[in-house]
């Protein structure tokens, strides 16, 4: 039994139907909001680990329901899947720099869905294991960065970068090897997403923790 807590965001009542239907028959607990605004509110009080999110909806749409979920620090944990009839390029692109996990395109089989769900959480679910180098402490469980015993509040996909970069010190990362590892193959982003993450991070680490290699990619020194 897989009692791992989802919440469906969708304004159109079947699918709703047909996928809290479906993702209960494999063992999650389902609830399901009509609007970006009952999910905000929804996420308060049942915590989900995913939410399905529909992009096109009244008053708020999906990107702007995503995008305060991820602008509050305690949401890190949550992730998103983007379920939508849109399959522009650019819709796609601004869910996912909203801070999205996936992005799937309607129609889909419930089984396809579930299958990507699963693949989402197998990603997500890593080890609860410290990482702890040079008076930087990675809590992977509590998704908590510390620098000489301060907090430091970093966005996902900047915990995610530090976290891999710090799997493996002194290891060259090569630039696709981030882009995998961090936004995944589906993922439509370029170089200059890597360097923008990468100076956030310098700011908020401060030192001179991550060096470039030219051509290659990143590493963080021992």
């Amino acid at each position: 039994m897989n009692d791992t807590p989802i919440l469906i965001v969708d304004d159109e009542e079947d699918i709703r139907d047909l996928l809290v239907y479906n993702l209960q028959k494999a063992g999650y607990v389902v609830e399901a909001a009509s609007n970006g605004m009952e999910c905000l509110q929804k996420i308060k009080t049942i915590k989900p680990r995913l939410i399905i999110l529909d992009i096109m909806m009244p008053e708020m749409d999906g990107v702007e329901v995503c995008q305060q979920i991820k602008s509050d620090p305690k949401n890190n944990n949550i992730l998103i899947c983007f379920l939508t009839a849109r399959s522009e390029d650019y819709s796609q692109i601004a869910a996912l720099e909203a801070g999205g996990d996936d992005y799937v395109t309607k129609p889909i089989k419930p089984k396809v869905l579930i299958s990507r769900i699963n693949a989402i959480l197998r990603r997500s679910n890593k080890e609860s294991i410290a990482t702890v180098n040079e008076g930087i402490h990675i809590d992977h469980d509590k998704y908590v960065v510390n620098k000489d015993e301060n907090e430091i509040i970093l966005p996902k996909k900047e915990f995610e970068l530090l976290s891999l970069l710090m799997s493996k010190t002194n290891h060259v990362f090569r630039r696709d090897e981030i882009l995998r590892a961090v936004w995944g193959t589906e993922i439509i982003v370029g170089d200059r997403t890597i360097d923008v993450h990468i100076r956030k991070l310098r700011s908020k680490l401060g030192g001179n923790y991550i060096s470039t290699i030219k051509g290659v990619g990143y590493k963080f020194k021992n």
